[in-house]
């Protein structure tokens, strides 16, 4: 899933061609993550 930086619309599917936003054509899109925080061991 990734979502638009200018209209803040989640999008399933890309292009394979084109990489931009079906809702408002923008092409900056960020990659959604999981709410889940990593655990790092300390030394």
């Amino acid at each position: 899933m990734y979502r638009c930086s200018k209209c803040k619309q989640s999008i399933k599917e890309l292009d394979d061609i084109f990489v931009r936003c079906p809702y408002c054509g923008n092409r900056v899109l960020f990659k959604e993550r999981p709410p889940v925080a990593k655990e790092v061991p300390t030394s």
